[in-house]
């Protein structure tokens, strides 16, 4: 079988700025994935065919981005057993908590793991899938880490920096 991958589905190309934080994060971290728009709810029959496909090819983890009624990543997770992670997009009347509910309510038995509205959510569906994946992949696991710590280090080099600033007052 090939190398695992991720498929990242989007309810529409609308929903690419904010998921371009997602594919930079895989990238970062070397992970293979798949970027396809397809819709619930206008193409369906192609949205099952796509997961069933992608499962056999070695597909690992859906995430899966939409805004409004954002039933995509529910719908995904009805399919297939992988872990998904749905991504609500900040868009429409009420900026994604829509999407947010949608997203999150899901039936017993039938998960997805869902992160905040937006960029951060999108940036973090990109760690969440690299974890995911670690769980199988020593490397990864290690990868995963060492950028953890350097979040960390930047963040610490940021106080030193305002502690100084304070220590000048």
């Amino acid at each position: 079988m090939s190398k695992p991958f991720v498929a990242v589905l989007m309810g529409s190309d609308s929903d690419l700025p904010t998921m371009q934080a997602t594919l930079d994060v895989l990238k970062g971290f070397g992970i293979r994935f798949e970027a396809k728009v397809t819709s619930a709810h206008r193409t369906p029959a192609a949205t099952h065919a796509y997961v069933h496909d992608a499962e056999e090819r070695g597909c690992k983890v859906f995430i899966c981005a939409a805004g409004l009624a954002a039933h995509l990543a529910g719908a995904v997770a009805g399919i297939t057993t992988r872990p998904v992670i749905g991504v609500p997009v900040d868009c429409g009347p009420l900026q994604g908590h829509d999407a947010l509910l949608s997203t999150v309510m899901m039936p017993g038995g039938v998960p997805v793991a869902t992160v905040a509205i937006g960029s951060a959510g999108a940036k973090n569906a990109g760690y969440l899938a690299a974890q995911i994946l670690a769980v199988a992949d020593d490397a990864l696991a290690v990868a995963v880490k060492e950028e953890r710590a350097r979040s960390a280090a930047v963040v610490e080099a940021k106080d030193a920096k305002l502690q100084e600033k304070l220590a000048n007052l």
